[in-house]
Formats: C-alpha cells, sequence, structure tokens
C-alpha cells in the first residue's frame, strides 16, 4: 500500500520499516504542545533515548514539504548539538517557525560520522516535469553545503537511460527508485549522505518530500522519452563520423561555440525564433561572410542544428571555417582536430574559443601562441605555413583602404535606404515580411557578420598587446571603454531627446531580439523607462589615447610583423571593428522587430493570437507571401506541429557541450568559466529585471547579452550578471563603455544560484562573486 506525506519526521518515520536501499538514523519527535507541557519529561526522554551522542536539531513543521509548495531551508535546522544545549536549541527552532501550531513539530537524530558525500536528489526535472534522475552532491563532511544554496556539484541521468550509472551515484539512483515505488509514482526530492568506515559506504535518507512541479504540463512517461532520446542520440552519432566535405575526424556539439545560439536566442526558443535565427545567420550567411573574408568555403553547411528545437553549434564546421582557404587540407585537418582536442580538454572553454583555442586571424603575439602546438604534430615548417596564411587573410581585413571593414560598412546604408523604400510602399505585411527578411539577409547580417569578424579580430589584436606588455590591462579596458557605440548613444539621447523623437530611434530595440512575446520599446515605453524623470548624469565614454612610447611600441611590432598598416590605421581599425559592429546589429535589428511587429497583423487578419504565432515557421510566412492557398489553415497546421515541437523541447535536457552518444542520457553538468568585465566591486541586491521596482544600485540578472535589454542602463545599475554571453559580447562592451561591473556567462547552475540569491557581492578584479544574505 502507497505511503503518504506527512511532516518531515512523519514521513521518514513511515519509511524506517520498508525503505530497503538506505538507512534512516533513529528518530526522536517532540511536537509543540509536548514541548509547551512536557519540557523536562521531553529532555529526560532525549538523554536516556541518545545518551551522550552529538545530535542535530531539524524542523518539522506542518508547513513543510506541503503538496502545493515547499519552505525547504525556511526554518532552523542546528548541528552539533550537545545534550546540555538541547533545550535552547530545540526553543531556537520552534521559534524559527511562522506560527507555531500544535500539529509542529521538532525532529532529533544523532549526528553522522565519517560522512563523506551529501546532497539532494530529484526524480524529475522541476523545470519540464521530464522523469531525469538529478544529483546535486558535494564532496565532504558539510551536509549542509548543497541545501542551504552553497554549490556542490550536478550530476543528471534520464529515466529511460540504457546506460549504467556511475558506482558514485547507482545507490542514490536505488533510493530514488524505491521511494518512487513507496510513493506510488509521485515525484519526489531527497537529502541523503553517504559515510565510510572500513572501507565499506553506507547511504542514508535525510528527508523526503514531494517535488513541487508545473501542475499545468503533464508528467513526461519515460517510454516517450526513450524514443526522443534514442533518436538524439542516433543523429549525434552520425554527426561525430568523418565527413567527406569536412576536415578534420572528430566533432563536438556546443551551445556557445559560434554565433553563440544560448546567447541570442537562448536554450529553447520558441520555433519562430529558432526559425528566423536560421535564416538570418546560422543557415547559409555565415559561411557567406567567412569565405568572403578569406576562409575556407564552408557555403552548403548549416552552422547551427537542432535537437528537438534545442540549437546546437556543428563544432567542426564551425572550426573549418576558421581555417584559411589558402592553408592545405592536411595541415587543416591536424589543426581542426588540435581544437578540438583542446575543447575536449577544458570544455569550459566552449563560449571563448576564438580567444583561447582558435588561431582565427594574425595578432602580434601569434608567433608566440604557435609555439603551444605539440611538435610531434605541428612542424616549424607547419607553423610557418600557419602564419604566413593567417597573415595575408588579416592584411587583407585591415588594410585602411582596401579593407572589407569598409565595404561592409557602406552595404549597412543600402538597408537603411531599402527598408524606407518598402514602408513607403503599399505592398502587403507579408510581402513586407518576406522582403525585410530577405534585405536583411543581404545588407543586413551578412555585412554585420563581417562587421562582427572584423570586431573579434580587433580585440584579439588589441588583445596582443596586452599579452606583449606594450599596454596594460587597465589599457585594454580604458580603451574599449573610450569606444562610442551606437547603443551606448541611448543613455545620452534618453537625457536630450523628448520621448516620441526617442523612441522612433531606439523604439525596435526589445529584450530577446528574437521573441515576438517580447514588447518592443515603442509598444510598452513605461515598462522600461521613468519619462517623469531626468537623467541626472550623462554617462559618455571616456577619452582615451596611448602613450607616445606605447604608440612607437606598436608601430615597431607592425613593421617587425609586417602587417603593412601605420599605427594610426592600427588603432582606427581596432576602434572601427567594435563600434561598427554594433552600428550594424542596432540597423538590422530594425529589420527583424518589424518583421515581429507585422506578425501582429497576420495575427490580426486570421484569428491567430502572438502567443500561438510564437509557434510557427518563418519559411512558412514567406512562402505564403507569393502563393494561393489556404492560409489560415496553413498557418494553423503549422503552430500546431511547432507546439507538438516545442513541447518535446521543454522536455529534453542535455549538456552544454556534447561530446559523445551517451551524453544525451546522462552527463555532469560542467562548470563554468565566467567573463569578467572592468576590474571594480560591489555588493548590493539582487533584482529581477522584470521588477517595478526602482533598479538603481541593484545587481541585475538577464538570461543572456542582448542587445535589447540596453534600457537596464539607463536605471542607474550596480552591477550585471548574465547567464550566456561571451568576452566579447554586447553587454560585455557596454559594460566596458560604462565602466560598470558585470559578470558575463556564468552558465545555468550559477545563474541560478545568483539569481535566487538576496545579495551578491562581484570582485570583478579578483573574479570572484559571494552570496551574501
Amino acid at each position: 500500500m502507497p505511503l503518504i506525506f506527512k511532516t518531515k519526521a512523519q514521513t521518514l518515520e513511515s519509511l524506517t520499516s520498508v525503505l530497503k536501499t538506505a538507512n534512516i538514523a533513529p528518530i526522536y519527535i517532540i511536537t509543540s504542545n509536548d514541548w509547551s507541557t512536557k519540557k523536562s519529561n521531553c529532555i529526560k526522554n532525549i538523554i536516556k533515548f541518545f545518551g551522550n551522542k552529538k545530535l542535530i536539531v531539524r524542523s518539522s513543521s506542518k508547513t513543510e514539504d506541503c503538496l502545493e509548495k515547499s519552505n525547504a531551508g525556511a526554518y532552523k535546522t542546528i548541528l552539533n548539538v550537545e545534550v546540555k544545549n538541547i533545550q535552547k536549541s530545540i526553543d531556537e527552532v520552534f521559534n524559527s517557525y511562522d506560527q507555531n501550531s500544535e500539529l509542529d513539530e521538532v525532529l532529533i537524530q544523532p549526528m553522522l560520522e565519517n560522512v563523506i558525500r551529501s546532497g539532494v536528489a530529484f526524480s524529475h526535472d522541476q523545470n519540464s516535469n521530464s522523469p531525469y534522475r538529478i544529483i546535486n552532491w558535494s564532496e565532504g563532511s558539510d551536509t549542509t553545503k548543497v541545501t542551504s544554496g552553497m554549490g556542490g556539484n550536478i550530476w543528471q541521468q534520464a529515466a529511460s537511460s540504457p546506460i549504467e550509472p556511475d558506482n558514485k551515484f547507482k545507490s542514490i539512483i536505488n533510493l530514488i527508485e524505491e521511494l518512487l515505488i513507496h510513493f506510488n509514482n509521485m515525484p519526489i526530492d531527497c537529502e541523503f549522505a553517504i559515510t565510510k568506515k572500513n572501507q565499506e559506504e553506507k547511504i542514508w535518507l535525510l528527508q523526503v518530500r514531494p517535488l513541487i512541479i508545473d501542475n499545468t504540463r503533464k508528467i513526461e512517461k519515460e517510454s516517450q522519452q526513450k524514443i526522443r532520446l534514442q533518436n538524439i542520440s542516433e543523429r549525434i552519432s552520425s554527426g561525430l563520423r568523418p565527413n567527406p566535405f569536412l576536415i578534420g575526424s572528430k566533432n563536438v556539439f556546443g551551445v556557445m561555440p559560434d554565433w553563440n545560439p544560448a546567447e541570442i536566442i537562448g536554450i529553447r526558443p520558441k520555433p519562430l525564433a529558432l526559425s528566423i535565427y536560421r535564416d538570418l545567420v546560422t543557415d547559409s550567411i555565415w559561411a557567406y561572410q567567412r569565405n568572403n573574408y578569406g576562409y575556407r568555403n564552408l557555403r552548403s553547411f548549416p552552422l547551427m542544428i537542432n535537437f528537438y528545437g534545442l540549437p546546437y553549434i556543428d563544432v567542426r564546421v564551425s572550426f573549418n571555417s576558421f581555417i584559411p582557404a589558402d592553408l592545405d587540407n592536411h595541415l587543416s585537418g591536424k589543426l581542426v582536430d588540435h581544437y578540438i582536442n583542446c575543447l575536449l580538454q577544458k570544455p569550459s572553454l566552449h563560449d571563448k574559443v576564438e580567444f583561447e583555442i582558435v588561431f582565427s586571424c594574425y595578432s602580434l603575439d601569434l608567433p608566440q601562441r604557435l609555439k603551444n602546438l605539440p611538435n610531434n604534430k605541428f612542424s616549424s615548417q607547419d607553423k610557418e605555413s600557419i602564419m604566413d596564411s593567417l597573415k595575408k587573410l588579416t592584411r587583407k581585413i585591415i588594410d585602411p583602404k582596401k579593407g572589407l571593414l569598409l565595404k561592409d560598412s557602406i552595404k549597412i546604408e543600402t538597408l537603411r535606404k531599402r527598408r524606407k523604400l518598402l514602408f513607403s510602399s503599399n505592398t502587403s505585411s507579408l510581402e513586407k515580411i518576406y522582403w525585410l527578411i530577405e534585405d536583411a539577409k543581404r545588407w543586413g547580417t551578412l555585412p554585420f557578420a563581417g562587421l562582427a569578424r572584423s570586431g573579434f579580430i580587433a580585440i584579439q589584436l588589441l588583445k596582443s598587446l596586452q599579452n606583449l606588455d606594450v599596454i596594460t590591462k587597465n589599457d585594454f579596458e580604458d580603451f574599449i571603454g573610450s569606444i562610442n557605440t551606437v547603443s551606448g548613444q541611448l543613455l545620452t539621447d534618453k537625457s536630450l531627446m523628448d520621448k516620441k523623437d526617442f523612441l522612433k530611434k531606439y523604439g525596435h530595440l526589445r529584450p530577446g531580439t528574437y521573441d515576438i512575446l517580447s514588447p518592443r520599446y515603442d509598444e510598452k515605453p513605461e515598462l522600461y523607462f521613468d519619462w517623469g524623470k531626468k537623467t541626472e548624469e550623462i554617462k559618455q565614454s571616456k577619452s582615451f589615447l596611448f602613450s607616445t612610447e606605447q604608440e612607437k611600441a606598436i608601430g615597431k611590432l607592425l613593421k617587425e610583423h609586417q602587417l603593412e598598416i601605420d599605427t594610426e590605421s592600427f588603432l582606427k581599425f581596432i576602434k572601427s571593428g567594435i563600434e561598427l559592429r554594433e552600428y550594424a546589429k542596432f540597423y538590422f535589428t530594425k529589420n527583424l522587430s518589424d518583421v515581429l511587429f507585422l506578425m501582429k497583423d497576420i495575427g490580426k487578419m486570421f484569428n491567430i493570437s502572438l502567443d500561438d504565432l510564437a509557434y510557427c515557421d518563418i519559411n512558412l510566412i514567406k512562402n505564403l507571401a507569393f502563393n494561393a492557398t489556404n492560409m489560415k489553415d496553413a498557418l494553423i497546421r503549422n503552430i500546431e506541429e511547432g507546439k507538438l515541437n516545442y513541447e518535446h523541447c521543454l522536455n529534453t535536457s542535455l549538456p552544454p557541450l556534447i561530446t559523445k552518444p551517451e551524453d544525451v542520457w546522462a552527463f555532469n553538468w560542467p562548470k563554468s568559466e565566467p567573463n569578467y568585465i572592468t576590474h571594480k566591486s560591489v555588493t548590493g541586491p539582487v533584482i529581477d529585471y522584470k521588477s517595478q521596482t526602482s533598479l538603481k544600485g541593484c545587481i541585475v540578472c538577464i538570461p543572456n547579452a542582448d542587445p535589447g535589454f540596453d534600457w537596464l542602463f539607463a536605471q542607474d545599475l550596480g552591477g550585471l550578471v548574465t547567464c550566456w554571453g561571451g568576452a566579447n559580447s554586447h553587454m560585455a562592451i557596454r559594460a566596458f563603455e560604462l565602466n560598470l561591473p558585470a559578470v558575463i556567462g556564468v552558465g545555468e547552475i550559477l545563474y541560478k544560484r545568483y539569481s535566487n540569491a538576496p545579495k551578491l557581492f562581484i570582485d570583478c578584479s579578483s573574479n570572484f562573486v559571494e552570496i551574501l544574505p
């Protein structure tokens, strides 16, 4: 007969006689009524029951571990209590309850000795209700490290996995499976500890409670999960094999290594956002740009694939595209395999591949960096060939008269003119959407991709000066801070412009650039700005000049490395490369934002809500513009298919870096290496960016480094944390501009901890974040 959940203490007590896969320490329960009327008897009985053992006094309130909500961690637990202090400890625990009831209890147990591992285990993914066994654990004797929110490691495995779990987790998995049987397959989470004495390990159940899940979603069956994960596993197996049209024998898939889908559209984008990003960038435009700039021709290869809607970069395709076109195949193949090996050895670099792994341009420290290539695989001649090819490619890009940077910046003007012409015509909303997308590709994202490439090269050239001790870290940051970007002008314009003119210029921006459900600035201006309040101080970029000695040293290096450019033009390229990247992004996203805005007309035409339109595919919308068909039926079918696919997406959990088919079934969440911007520190309360209260002085957490979040900088923030984003992302550049302490790209695990913290201390100079009470 299934058990039912009661209080923490009573639930543990009901398991003592039936649990086979774990131990439960001796239990003594004191009710609030007994404690208030028979306190001395209670103390005598505790001493008689436990003797002189050290005890743990635990909360067991009737308001904890309910089916509707969990108050886990809300009430006191006191460790290592000596018998002489038992009365004081019990009083403290009872006093920590919001409202004492006669039904409230305190649970007393002996402290476990020789603990080597402890944590929390879940039967299901709390976000999706999918059957994933998730273990959050820490090594060592502190049994409260994980439960108090201080960190730990996370491993998860699909319940349908055909792969045996690691020996470290077998006993915990067995415990979860038994508890599911006892509680009639109700999703649960439990606290556990593992002790070791005389080489024998024992697992102890410390607590079990119902897992609070989203009751609006069904709990997925393991059989459904298995079919989907098997399909993904087979697709990954195929993608890891050698490809006759690609160099390199290995492959991995990641959410951040190139064009960063996790940063730009999120790890679970709705189908409309995913399809637009593919069409605008990752299906073909990205490859045209790379080839135009002198890299290998990858024009028939999509850069991004998706596993039931979860977008991933095909890393071998990406690494192929960073190889100069004139480098021979044999050497190129060795380079690609070397890059992938580096990523496999240090997965935390998945959002820094172009700065830490790949040689994508000639930088002034390239000869030193090439020395790190293993001599047993790369000869001196190989390294010389790589250097020569990259030098030729880089000269072409940075040439002050014929450089591709100049040509690409001109194309943005064409985009602006064509957009104005399009909106002055009487073409239908469907046709406008078609041409806005097509123009955005040819005159927007294609040149933007080139300008972004120039921006990456600019940062690498600047970093190489720092690595060679020509400039300091402070010089690097001050130079970046002196750059004026179009989005950086937002703060000044907010102060000087009237509301109408400001929204005419910036109204197309929205947090979540590709998300139709995120309102534009001009749709809900009051949501983003306080129009009754003038900005007290206009934050402008500070001017910065390198010293005469530094400029001479730079000029000398440019001659030694034969880059065929003078110091003034070199520094101008670096500055322009960063500025023009942001300029191009600002203007191509106008086309994109207008596409999403015009989708409203489509919705009104066919009585389809914006919520539903988020599930359609942009390619269908484009096809409808020039085909006679039953548009409403086609849209509704497409939306229903999109909803089904998105449900699969929500039910699927994969690691940020997939290196083998087995990763689909079980994986450790990797530790991230965030990007710390500026060398400042800040302490402040953590606040959600959607909060209607003042953000002044607060540390704001946002999911990605999207330019639509620029409105935040008008709020006089104390600091910024993003889940996804690289060192050269939009938000990193903006934080440098404003000298704002920021931690960019902390990853999902740290982001959950930081965004749920009451207060943070951020020290960017020491690469340190501390959660404060």
